[in-house]
């Protein structure tokens, strides 16, 4: 079969693309919470480089995922477009966009890919559309390929990745998904496991998974070296060091680390990627309205959102994309 020729890595990047396992993304920019989950990740851009505010932070942030769709469209198209996505953000028809209906829209967007991956992958594995898929159907297409393989090589490691521990990685997360224990998952269950960041029920899970991802000694919490080395490769030369590791290390003995032990336990990891006091769909709505509230009245109308088009969309882009595209002719 094609997928025995794929490398371990390949495999596991393929994995996890396709199945979205791999829950947490990390952010280095310093005036964020950084190593958060998706549902809390507004854009994969920093919204501050080099104390620089990045414009397109707020493109990702305020148009979803399909920020690449219409990059080649002309200022004046991506006015009249952001024209419509402003009519729909006014949900009271009052003529201004507020911060509770701004947040909201956010949200929606970000919320969007889910649903989208969801239909796209329980389609993929169910094109019968049955009520319930069950393991064995999910894992035949997944890992099918390990019945052609010798025990050795299922467990042969590659830079610290094996199909064995794919496997069980997944049918573990299966099985937490699973709420009544019948080895098949509803939709429901199914969006749990793909998407574990958005079911509260699946944190601790969360939690495992990253203490197994980067705790490398395997001692069971996260040192200061784990904690940086999973986004940066430290050397001698302290001098080079970046500034958002710097603060990184602060926020390590300062925040993160609440008992001062120097590692982090699973109480630790858990407020560090998913922090209860901060809501980014929040923040980014009233940083958008600082910016483009001309008049200071804590909301916006169309004219405001419209000459700050470029805060909003780009100077050459539009980034709505099929969230309107698909209800909507323009």
């Amino acid at each position: 079969m094609v997928k025995t020729a794929l490398s371990l890595i390949t495999l596991f990047l393929l994995n996890t693309f396709l199945w979205t396992n791999s829950a947490i993304t990390v952010h280095k920019s310093s005036d964020e919470k950084d190593r958060v989950l998706k549902h809390n990740n507004l854009s994969s851009k920093h919204h501050y480089e080099n104390d620089e505010h990045n414009s397109d932070y707020d493109h990702e942030a305020f148009l979803g995922e399909d920020s690449k769709t219409f990059d080649q469209l002309s200022p004046d198209e991506s006015r009249r477009r952001l024209g419509l996505i402003v009519d729909k953000i006014d949900s009271d028809a009052d003529g201004f966009v507020t911060h509770a209906e701004l947040k909201e829209w956010i949200r929606y967007t970000q919320q969007k890919y889910v649903r989208d991956n969801v239909e796209r992958t329980w389609k993929s594995f169910n094109p019968n559309n049955k009520d319930k898929i069950s393991w064995q159907e999910y894992s035949d297409q997944v890992f099918g390929f390990m019945k052609d393989m010798t025990p050795e090589e299922i467990s042969r490691e590659e830079n610290g990745v094996s199909h064995k521990g794919m496997f069980d990685r997944d049918h573990r997360r299966w099985s937490v998904a699973d709420q009544d224990k019948d080895d098949l998952l509803t939709k429901e269950e199914f969006t749990a496991f793909l998407h574990p960041e958005e079911t509260p029920r699946m944190m601790d899970l969360l939690v495992l998974e990253t203490v197994e991802d980067v705790d490398k000694d395997k001692d069971g919490k996260i040192s200061l070296e784990e904690y940086i080395g999973d986004t940066y490769q430290r050397d001698n030369d302290e001098e080079d060091m970046p500034d958002w590791v710097r603060n990184e290390i602060t926020h390590f003995s300062k925040d993160r680390d609440k008992d001062g032990d120097g590692f982090l336990n699973e109480e630790e990891v858990k407020n560090w990627i998913s922090p209860v006091d901060y809501d980014q769909p929040d923040a980014e709505a009233k940083h958008l309205i600082y910016e483009a509230d001309r008049n200071n009245d804590n909301k916006l109308t169309k004219h405001e959102i419209l000459e700050k088009y470029d805060l909003f969309v780009g100077s050459q882009a539009t980034d709505f994309g099929e969230v309107l595209m698909r209800h909507d002719e323009f």
